[in-house]
């Protein structure tokens, strides 16, 4: 009961590789009885012998982990590669700093909890790169009793 035969002339036929012909396993009778391409092909038009559908690669897995990364996630020591000068520049780092601190500053001014003297000294202060965040400037700002007496 073997279908060789019939399984090649219908993978010519159909243009696909024989492990992608699919035959009806109710008509195997008929298609075995089929030698001819003519006879391949009538039972290709009535469906006794069809083409499977190509396997492909399941993009599922990169989607999920594409939702994780959009959050944030994912991006762990393990996951790092290069420098941290590479990941971020210098200059951009030290750009995101010293604006935070100039803002941080600006509000404090105008919410005159400090003087103007002071806000121009802390000010290049922070340009010369003395404070290396916004709560180091603050605690300095403390340490020093620079707040704006009440």
């Amino acid at each position: 009961m073997s279908l060789k035969n019939q399984r090649r002339l219908a993978a010519e036929i159909l243009k696909v590789g024989e492990n992608r012909v699919w035959i009806d396993p109710e008509r195997i009778d008929d298609v075995q009885m089929a030698i001819t391409r003519e006879e391949i092909k009538r039972l290709i038009h009535e469906g006794a012998i069809r083409k499977l559908k190509e396997k492909g690669i399941s993009r599922a897995r990169a989607r999920v982990l594409q939702r994780k990364k959009k959050k944030g996630l994912r991006r762990g020591p393990g996951s790092r590669t290069g420098s941290s000068g590479a990941r971020i520049s210098k200059k951009e780092a030290w750009m995101k700093k010293i604006r935070a601190l100039r803002r941080r500053l600006r509000e404090l001014k105008a919410k005159k909890i400090i003087t103007v003297s002071v806000y121009r000294k802390v000010y290049r202060m922070a340009g010369s790169g003395a404070f290396k965040s916004i709560a180091e400037m603050e605690r300095y700002l403390k340490a020093n009793d620079l707040w704006r007496k009440r």
